[in-house]
């Protein structure tokens, strides 16, 4: 089993270099990710190039990455995706911090040599569904939501000595840990209020998938099971990003 992190905090105080933000539409933005970054003092260099910017060929000026998810698929021919899966060589190159959050997530998988493919039998995630923690993950972090918020129509495999920290009933692989500093998430821990009247709203035609959640659902949904998710997203990106700390 991957060993743990030592004790970690989350401040801008010892490393000031900003975290990557590499978001997939013009419009997106890092959502509850963001505000417990910047809560913490941590700068944010936001990317997005789906609109031309640039991603670094280094990460020296960076305290590490998080890549979001977004409408495209890993598999989709669009140059600017062909480059950010050869450019996810940086961050494991330089063994930098990296987190995936869905799109993100897959993209790194098929980096790696993985696939990333539909449900075989065409279901989707697009609402709260039940999540359960491996023993990995436990020994990672011992507090996981038992709800997590999704919004996928694919999910992908474990290649290359991935260790999965959380499982799911319908797309069995939802979170993982790749080496000591790269992790990927399925879900979507980073929703807003104003992100899910959002999504639920321009993506609406999403809800009638097979397997999709009613509008109403998402809602009632936020309401009995954010919290427990806010309380891990602040203890994931402590142990992702933090530093450790000192006696």
């Amino acid at each position: 089993m991957t060993p743990g992190l030592p004790a970690r905090r989350l401040d801008g105080l010892g490393d000031p270099r900003p975290v990557l933000i590499v978001l997939h539409q013009a419009d997106s933005t890092p959502g509850r990710v963001g505000q417990v970054l910047t809560k913490a003092g941590l700068a944010l260099d936001i990317r997005r190039p789906v609109i031309g910017d640039s991603l670094p060929q280094t990460l020296d000026e960076h305290r590490g990455v998080v890549m979001f998810g977004g409408p495209p698929s890993a598999n989709d021919p669009d140059p600017h995706l062909k480059a950010e899966l050869a450019w996810l060589d940086v961050p494991l190159r330089e063994d930098r911090p990296f987190l995936g959050i869905c799109l993100g997530a897959q993209m790194l998988v098929k980096h790696l040599g993985g696939t990333v493919a539909p449900h075989p039998e065409s279901l989707v995630e697009i609402g709260y569904y039940g999540l359960k923690p491996t023993a990995a993950g436990r020994a990672l972090m011992p507090h996981w939501p038992d709800m997590v918020y999704q919004w996928h129509r694919e999910g992908f495999d474990l290649p290359r000595d991935m260790v999965l920290l959380a499982s799911g009933e319908r797309f069995p692989n939802q979170a993982y840990r790749y080496g000591r500093n790269a992790f990927g998430v399925q879900f979507h821990a980073e929703l807003t209020l104003a992100m899910l009247y959002r999504w639920t709203t321009r993506g609406h035609e999403r809800l009638s998938l097979p397997g999709a959640q009613a509008r109403r659902a998402h809602f009632d949904g936020r309401a009995a099971y954010d919290e427990p998710i806010r309380r891990w997203l602040a203890e994931f990106l402590t142990l992702v990003f933090g530093e450790e700390k000192r006696a």
